[in-house]
């Protein structure tokens, strides 16, 4: 009985272990963790929508410094500057009310992000991308302000997508 009792745990964490070979710990691009820096620049803002870019900034410097493959400088030391372009901020209606369909319930807000990233000494760009992030809502009786509240979500989701081009980019 204790033999197959063994057996048994020997098995499970066999299963287990093996299921854990593909993780890896630490950076995934192939950079070593704080080797180089980066500095944020704002963010051109070409949409109607204001404040933008301090969300963004926000969210960019919290996603870069919880991934933590680059040390994030705030002076001009940095090796890499990042700076970039809001280019697209867009809401569109993704669902109607039952029965009206003339009344939107829910919408989508997506923003687009030129992003370009240069290495300081040199000025060479290590990549130019449109980024994109997108998030939904619902409208409720104030869309305004519904939409307001969206805006952290959205920049969040963009910058995390951003972080893991620059993190896991072939550039």
């Amino acid at each position: 009985m204790r033999r197959l009792a063994a057996s048994i745990f020997f098995c499970s964490a066999m299963l287990l272990l093996s299921g854990c070979a593909g993780y890896r710990l630490g950076p995934t691009g192939g950079h070593v963790a704080g080797e180089k820096s980066i500095q944020l620049q704002p963010f051109a803002n070409k949409t109607i929508e204001p404040r933008l870019n301090e969300n963004l900034m926000i969210s960019l410097r919290k996603h870069l410094m919880q991934d933590g493959t680059f040390r994030v400088n705030t002076h001009n030391d940095a090796d890499i500057i990042l700076t970039g372009t809001i280019t697209r901020y867009e809401r569109s209606g993704i669902s109607v009310q039952p029965g009206d369909v003339l009344t939107l319930l829910d919408y989508q807000i997506s923003m687009t992000v030129q992003m370009v990233a240069k290495n300081r000494l040199s000025g060479d760009v290590l990549f130019t991308r449109p980024v994109q992030g997108t998030v939904s809502l619902r409208s409720g009786s104030d869309l305004t302000s519904a939409e307001r509240q969206a805006i952290p979500q959205l920049t969040d989701n963009l910058a995390k997508i951003a972080t893991q081009n620059l993190v896991d980019g072939s550039w």
